[in-house]
């Protein structure tokens, strides 16, 4: 997938475009293998804890310090950073950028660690804000206990966005892609052997070690890269530089849009226990299998497009910016869309494959594969809100798409608490996907104030209609193929993942025949690319 089309007279070099192409593709390879292990995280997780009370108390004992590290570290930071780091760069002053990195990484040591410090020592008032009357007074005390065993992972991730912002600088992507990969591995090793060291419901501690441990080794594995991008720590502590200033005026109003992302999440969480004990769980169980595409192609996407983004801002690059950005959101619609319609019309069968084993029963498979059928719905909307929020980053305008943000919750709240009694889970869901909508809606109508052009509407629209077609051909294969085995194979494990696997197999080949016959560019660009590499392969 590349940025830029190799006839546009705006485009970069050739050698740019193929760096982009393969930045892009390892990201997504990466990502992807790093997507699977979080299901098979979560795979081993529910066969152990269903749906059960103790794991919708572990899921907002996680969500709440997730939460914080939204609106204070990791992407927020890293999203306000790479701009005026890039910036420096663009500039030649290295020695300044990288005191402004260091500076910011003892600042972030300090002020992190006390947020933490507050946070692990308020925990019993603060975590049953975000607990229902279906929790009792030992999921609370769960819930509490758990959460200061993950506090911490605050602290650590901040750091984190730091380093993957200058990794990223520099165009080096795959340990920052690779790293997460690790993170559920260790996860799965530390559940699976710390288990045995707890008893009932107190066994969700080894998943919050787990969780704990990973994130250190995370950390741990994007410093080593650091000297290998020429990058030198300095013991300097300069808080008195404009530029850490201009990085905190920035990170602001982008803690604020990043970090509604997980405060819907918790909100669905936190009402769902108005509904069920279960359905915190059953809500974060589906919303990881949407993750999947999403952490594939858009993060992907957005991750790789953002140097370039920002590097054509501080050139005051708007045609090269709008190009690029426009690009990208095609290249989502091309991915997204044909996985929303394949998830629609198997959310069932595919909860059923991922989840149902153990505790985790037909009644949980009801309840997962509901709210991750209104998940899908909003699966490219996302995707889209994700690169037009960093455009709007890497011209260092962030206060329009974080009151869009903010709009956007107070939607999610309305429509939630409007439908949650009368459709349960369905209800909360709907919420985020009205949300989304908006906020894809509002961001590209301020993107086209703000650009002061078109944003290549007529292309993207035409590229659009042509995948939807063939989207919808995919999902009724897809469904085709996946009722008739099924009913022919029953539904043990290995005929559930021949009937899947063939179903969606199947959809895709249509999808892919339909996407090339159609012409749309995005489609042709990705077939040039994987064409050109098998050719070079078999010379």
């Amino acid at each position: 997938m590349t940025a830029q089309t190799a006839d546009d007279p705006t485009a970069e070099s050739a050698g740019r475009r193929r760096r982009l192409a393969r930045n892009t593709a390892i990201f997504s390879i990466a990502t992807g293998l790093s997507r699977i292990a979080g299901l098979v995280r979560e795979i081993v997780a529910s066969s152990y804890f269903g749906t059960s009370g103790a794991f919708s108390a572990f899921t907002i004992a996680f969500q709440v310090p997730n939460l914080v590290r939204s609106l204070f570290a990791d992407a927020a930071l890293s999203a306000a950073f790479v701009p005026v780091f890039t910036e420096l760069l663009e500039r030649r002053q290295q020695k300044e950028a990288f005191r402004l990195a260091s500076t910011l990484a003892l600042i972030i040591v300090a002020a992190l660690g006390a947020i933490t410090a507050i946070f692990i020592l308020g925990a019993g008032v603060i975590m049953p804000l975000f607990t229902g009357d279906t929790f009792d007074a030992h999921l609370n005390s769960l819930t509490i206990g758990l959460s200061q065993v993950l506090f911490p992972i605050v602290v650590l991730l901040g750091l984190n966005g730091l380093v993957v912002g200058i990794l990223n600088t520099y165009e080096h992507f795959t340990i920052p892609a690779i790293a997460p990969l690790v993170w559920n591995m260790v996860i799965i090793v530390v559940l699976i052997i710390g288990r045995s060291f707890f008893e009932g419901d107190q066994q969700m501690y080894a998943y919050a070690v787990g969780v704990l441990l990973g994130t250190a080794v995370q950390l741990a594995m994007s410093v080593a890269m650091l000297p290998r991008v020429g990058f030198r720590f300095q013991f300097a502590f300069d808080w008195r530089d404009a530029r850490i200033a201009q990085v905190f005026r920035l990170m602001l109003p982008v803690t604020i849009s990043l970090g509604i992302i997980n405060f819907d999440l918790l909100i669905n969480s936190s009402l769902g226990t108005l509904v069920s004990d279960q359905a915190p769980r059953a809500i974060d169980a589906a919303f990881r299998i949407y993750m999947l595409p999403q952490g594939m192609f858009s993060v992907a996407v957005a991750t790789v497009l953002f140097p370039t983004l920002s590097r054509y801002a501080a050139q005051r690059d708007l045609v090269g910016l709008r190009h690029t950005m426009a690009t990208g959101v095609r290249q989502i619609c091309l991915l997204l869309i044909p996985a929303a319609a394949v998830t629609l019309v198997l959310a069932e069968p595919i909860t059923r494959l991922v989840y149902q084993r153990g505790a985790f029963d037909a009644e949980s498979t009801e309840l997962v594969s509901t709210a991750l059928f209104w998940f899908s719905v909003s699966l490219p909307f996302s995707g889209i809100n994700l690169l037009l929020s960093r455009t709007f980053f890497s011209l260092q305008r962030p206060w329009f798409p974080t009151a869009l943000a903010l709009g956007s919750l107070v939607v999610n709240v309305i429509v939630s608490l409007a439908l949650y009694k009368p459709f349960g889970i369905a209800g909360l869901v709907i919420g985020t996907v009205v949300s989304n909508i908006a906020m894809t809606i509002g961001q590209a109508w301020g993107l086209r104030k703000l650009l002061h052009g078109s944003l290549e509407g007529a292309a993207t629209l035409h590229a659009v209609v042509r995948i939807c077609v063939a989207s919808a051909v995919l999902a009724g294969v897809s469904w085709f193929v996946w009722w008739g085995l099924d009913d022919a194979l029953g539904r043990s494990l290995p005929a559930q993942i021949i009937s899947v696997g063939m179903g969606i197999g199947t959809g895709t080949m249509f999808y892919v025949a339909m996407v090339l016959n159609s012409k749309v560019p995005e489609g042709q660009q990705i077939y040039r690319m994987v064409a050109g590499r098998m050719g070079r392969r078999k010379r």
